[in-house]
């Protein structure tokens, strides 16, 4: 079905890349759609501040994309944190220098590749040569079985594979970020582009709220918005519906 306006007890959960922002050859090339930010500011204090950024960036690049705003966020698949009281917290440790370390040298033998640190997880990017992927996901695993201390496991993503702590993910980020004000109480919507997003949609759907998938279907969608603009023009009608109604 076609992706609602959030009821007016919503509380929001955006995914960023490929949800709010269109994807970009590198991390570091995204860019804001203009009044963008406006809206997600306006959609914030409709929602009576219940909006967060849900991402698998770090709260310290979010911060750098939507500057000068600082949104609640969870960043690193559900790792950190920061409340609305802008109070912060981690459900993961950081990884050790020295695995970084040798993944930059299992990654010599993949020069279309390329590797993010993000301290609680290690992000592993091949969109640039997609047909590696299977070779890539093979040498990922012989590298951690090598490292069984590490504690990690592969999260497979759109082009990417995160190297991650189990057990800590997007779902997690949503309830923990539920059981406080101004999010408790509210009904949950999600809205994510990618298998990672996965348990995200299933706390929302466990809580009685709404998940939206982007650019395909995806498990436990509700809906599916055609891509990042089509998003941000569904937030756009939820900010108008608010200020008519204010």
């Amino acid at each position: 079905m076609p992706p609602e306006l959030p009821p007016p007890d919503a509380c929001l959960f955006l995914d960023v890349d490929g949800t709010l922002v269109d994807i970009a050859p590198t991390p570091d090339a995204v860019r804001l759609a203009p009044g963008l930010l406006d809206d997600l500011a306006a959609a914030e204090r409709i929602c009576g501040g219940a909006l967060a950024l849900v991402s698998g960036r770090s709260i310290a690049q979010l911060d750098a994309i939507f500057a000068p705003r600082r949104f609640t966020a969870s960043g690193v698949h559900g790792a950190e944190f920061r409340h609305p009281d802008g109070m912060t917290a981690r459900a993961a440790e950081p990884i050790p220098r020295s695995a970084w370390d040798d993944l930059a040298v299992l990654l010599g033998d993949f020069p279309a590749s390329f590797a993010e640190d993000k301290g609680f997880s290690f992000a592993v990017h091949h969109r640039a040569a997609p047909d590696t992927g299977p070779r890539l996901r093979a040498a990922l695993e012989v590298f951690l079985a090598a490292r069984p201390g590490l504690g990690l496991a592969i999260l497979p993503g759109h082009f990417v594979f995160e190297l991650k702590r189990p057990g800590v993910d997007k779902g997690g980020a949503i309830a923990r970020l539920m059981e406080r004000a101004p999010f408790a109480g509210r009904c949950p919507v999600f809205v994510g582009d990618d298998v990672t997003d996965l348990p995200g949609f299933a706390a929302v759907e466990a809580r009685g709220g709404a998940a939206y998938a982007v650019g395909r279907d995806l498990p436990g969608a509700r809906g599916t918005f055609a891509d990042p603009a089509a998003v941000r023009a569904w937030l756009g009608a939820f900010v108008r519906r608010g200020a008519a109604a204010a």
